[in-house]
């Protein structure tokens, strides 16, 4: 079975950092999505018969890492998925780029326009016919030698936002060729992790804050010891 990351789990939802090359939902190439691997998990752990329920209440693009969730019930995924809706789960993003912005921080505003064809965004500054408003906050949080680490509060959640705003304020993420990096990562991950994520728990109506620790790797590495130095 294909380890995978528990960052929170009640009888209710699972949380999952999210590994870089895991897919959360199966697609056109056919590699066992993520909800499988939690599935199993469930399956495993609780020694289960028959069909394990898991649903996805979001996504994150394959390339990135970080926290993802899933619901264990009918019940948890309908009220999950109303708080989505409506905005009430806050999530926090960490993003390495190469370029300093110009700011040290900031709120992006532009709308966006997916090209299916491609799988690609492209943003603008004014509305134009198809195009979805896009709104993130944006924060300078450490430097390094050679890049920066942002910290990033979408306000919505557009395909591939994140990527393509930072990117139209030249400064795109490390390894995402497709929004202006010049040169991928080795192993097709971006430089882009879901940090952080807080809700009102659907069923126990507590507060509930996760976080992920960003993938083992030297630049994460090198930034994860700056900010716990700060």
């Amino acid at each position: 079975m294909t380890p995978i990351e528990v960052l929170y789990e009640d009888n209710h939802i699972i949380a999952i950092n999210k590994r870089p090359s895991d897919i959360v939902q199966g697609d056109k190439t056919g590699d066992t999505p993520l909800s499988d691997l939690v599935k199993n998990y469930v399956k495993e752990k609780y020694n289960k018969p028959g069909e394990v329920f898991i649903g996805t209440v979001h996504r994150i693009d394959r390339p990135v890492s970080g926290i993802v969730l899933f619901a264990k019930t009918s019940k948890a995924l309908s009220r999950l998925n109303q708080l989505f809706q409506t905005k009430e789960i806050k999530k926090t993003y960490w993003a390495i780029v190469k370029n300093k912005p110009a700011k040290p921080s900031g709120n992006l505003v532009h709308y966006l326009k997916k090209n299916e064809a491609k799988n690609m965004s492209k943003a603008f500054d004014k509305e134009t016919p198809g195009s979805l408003r896009a709104e993130l906050d944006y924060e300078l949080i450490a430097s390094s030698d050679n890049y920066y680490l942002l910290e990033i509060h979408p306000h919505t959640g557009r395909h591939h936002q994140i990527r393509v705003q930072l990117s139209t304020m030249d400064s795109p993420i490390k390894g995402d060729v497709k929004y202006g990096f010049n040169r991928g990562n080795k192993d097709a991950s971006i430089h882009l992790h879901a940090r952080k994520i807080e809700f009102i728990h659907p069923v126990k109506k507590e507060k509930i804050v996760i976080v992920a620790p960003p993938p083992n790797e030297v630049l994460w590495n090198e930034f994860v010891s700056i900010v716990e130095k700060e």
